[in-house]
């Protein structure tokens, strides 16, 4: 009988000093939060909430915006209630703003006359008297059931002589920009990326933390946090996308590491691995 037991508390004995032997030891991770404001010393980040993930963050973002893409410039033009001549026209400028200042530097006399929304915009800005020597138009309504031979050419007619007086008096495209204001679908598509930002915004850390949250930890008032127990491979800590305040820097992260079995991996947010978000977009 005692020879028997001798072997299992052998076992037994191993297992005990070696327990990566029937299970994966488990590693930890210490962390350091700091940020410098310019011209200033390195401060902790206090109380800061910190999530590690299995992910990256910015991959996190990328796939909540592909559940929910935005449409394309063309998409968008498409299905504006504006003629077909002026979508094509949007299209190929890639302009979606019509009232910008410059706007008289974008169109032709030939743009004006062949997409209506311009025209009208044109005629409205010249008309009551403003300018002298406009081209009136000589067709009728009426005309072009009735006699639609005599409307087409008096519709030509006018056409060619406001294309004329336009090359002439280039001056007089100025300002129809001004008219431009309910076709413009510059506010409409400003309004569907700021609505998109905003979803995505808000579905993004919910995502993160509810597919790829391996472990979080608030940093203390000396900008520290632990986090342990945590199996090998890699990560990323993530602040998902809340800035951290110091002075004048504002910086969140998105930082891969790694975590080795029976190890403690050290890490350190600092400005040098933070993104400012007064930093402005390429």
């Amino acid at each position: 009988m005692r020879n028997f037991f001798v072997p299992v508390l052998i076992a037994a004995c191993l297992l005990c000093a070696h327990p990566t032997v029937g299970q994966t030891a488990l590693g930890a991770l210490e962390v350091t939060a700091q940020i410098s404001p310019t011209g200033g010393r390195p401060e902790p980040v206090r109380q800061f909430p910190l999530c590690l993930l299995t992910k990256s963050y910015e991959e996190i973002v990328k796939e909540v915006e592909s559940n929910d893409p935005l449409p394309t410039k063309e998409q968008f033009i498409e299905k504006l209630r504006v003629s077909t001549e002026l979508k094509d026209w949007m299209k190929q400028h890639e302009v979606m703003d019509l009232t910008q200042l410059d706007f008289d530097k974008l169109v032709t006399p030939d743009d004006i006359m062949s997409v209506p929304e311009f025209l009208s915009a044109y005629q409205r800005s010249n008309s009551g008297g403003v300018t002298s020597g406009l081209p009136t138009p000589k067709f009728k309504d009426a005309d072009k059931e009735a006699n639609p031979d005599k409307y087409e050419k008096a519709k030509q007619d006018y056409f060619a002589s406001m294309k004329k007086f336009m090359q002439a008096h280039p001056s007089t495209i100025s300002g129809m920009e001004l008219e431009l204001a309910a076709v413009s679908p510059k506010l409409a598509w400003d309004k569907l990326l700021v609505d998109h930002k905003r979803r995505v915004a808000q579905l993004a850390p919910d995502t993160a933390q509810s597919k790829y949250l391996a472990a979080r930890a608030d940093t203390d008032l000396d900008g520290r946090a632990s986090l342990n127990g945590l199996k090998p491979g890699e990560y990323w800590l993530s602040s998902l996308g809340i800035d951290a305040a110091s002075g004048d820097r504002h910086l969140h992260w998105d930082v891969s590491t790694k975590i080795q079995a029976g190890q403690t991996t050290r890490l350190t947010l600092s400005n040098v691995n933070g993104v400012d978000a007064n930093t402005p977009l390429p």
